[in-house]
């Protein structure tokens, strides 16, 4: 082997191995939904393996095997059993067994005490809807919060073309269809935080879906819940507060206990909070804040928020200040 063809050889591993890491990883198996996915992952893959094996020998012994090993591999009784009963007992095993990896989202409907989740895909990132005992909802965007330890039921829709909704290291993806909502179910067992992905191509941007779900503790995760729900605090930074109302930010997205109750991008009342900007794709940094107002065509292309090139540099920093104030 010549040492071009050695080094591609090793960087080809480290490109497979690589996507096998942690964060948004199908063998991570955070929970009991994606553990057995994660198991009928390696049947497959170590069966394959075995099987190919297995082909390769028989090949072998049939073009240059003893004679009498070559006719019994050429009868009908070897033809029947190797080409039509293995196959089918095999893959029907694998076809029943798959069904039940799906159902096993399912079984955690019947526990107590679930949490109801919505999340609706739009072009391209993610609305997600907190639904509370009382009624009430809460809104946020591009990020997910659980507690560990108790079934999430999760609704899925589109408010446009079909998404799928996949974080692997908890369970399968899930199709958004529109004009129909998909339900998926599965618990994460420890505090944790992975990254998930829209997995259907779903225009322009669709690489550029992505979205943080953070697992916490049951109580670190009522905190959380009751600070998301209450209304942004009142603004440091008057002057940026007031450039985003007077600039037509509200008009597109909402920070509750202001004049702003846009509905078309992302609510942002405790968008300084979240782990990253425009969905996966910028740290949150007053820094990050200022370079997705003036680039976000750049950094994310075709994504429906106009162009705000009106703002001088004090401007942009004194809005980005304010953003990330609300926390």
């Amino acid at each position: 082997m010549s040492h071009a063809i050695k080094k591609m050889f090793c960087a080809v591993a480290l490109l497979v191995i690589a996507g096998c890491d942690g964060g948004q990883s199908a063998f991570s198996g955070l929970g009991p939904v994606s553990s057995r996915i994660t198991l009928l992952i390696w049947i497959m893959f170590i069966g394959a393996a075995l099987i190919t094996a297995l082909i390769c020998v028989l090949t072998l012994i049939s073009i240059a095997g003893p004679a009498n090993w070559r006719h019994k591999l050429t009868g009908k009784k070897s033809i029947i059993l190797g080409g039509i009963v293995f196959p089918v007992v095999t893959l029907t095993a694998l076809l029943i067994y798959g069904f039940l990896v799906l159902k096993a989202g399912g079984t955690l409907v019947q526990a107590e005490n679930p949490v109801h989740i919505s999340v609706v895909g739009e072009q391209w990132w993610w609305r997600i809807i907190y639904r509370h005992d009382d009624g009430q909802t809460t809104e946020s965007a591009n990020e997910l919060r659980i507690p560990t330890g108790r079934p999430i039921k999760i609704e899925l829709s589109t408010a446009d073309v079909i998404h799928s909704f996949w974080i692997p290291a908890y369970a399968g993806k899930v199709d958004m269809i529109p004009g129909r909502i998909n339900t998926l179910h599965f618990m994460a067992d420890k505090p944790g935080i992975v990254t998930g992905q829209c997995a259907e191509y779903c225009g322009g941007a669709h690489a550029l879906m992505s979205f943080y779900t953070v697992a916490m503790t049951p109580s670190d995760y009522d905190a959380w819940l009751a600070k998301e729900r209450a209304n942004a605090k009142p603004a440091i930074d008057n002057q940026g507060e007031q450039l985003f109302l007077s600039s037509g930010c509200g008009g597109c997205h909402t920070v509750r206990g202001t004049q702003a109750d846009g509905r078309i991008g992302p609510d942002l009342t405790h968008a300084g909070s979240r782990l990253s900007l425009g969905a996966g794709i910028l740290p949150n940094t007053t820094e990050g804040f200022a370079k997705w107002i003036s680039q976000h065509q750049t950094i994310k292309p075709e994504n429906l928020m106009p162009p705000f090139d009106i703002f001088s540099e004090s401007e942009l920093q004194s809005l980005s200040v304010y953003l990330n104030s609300l926390e």
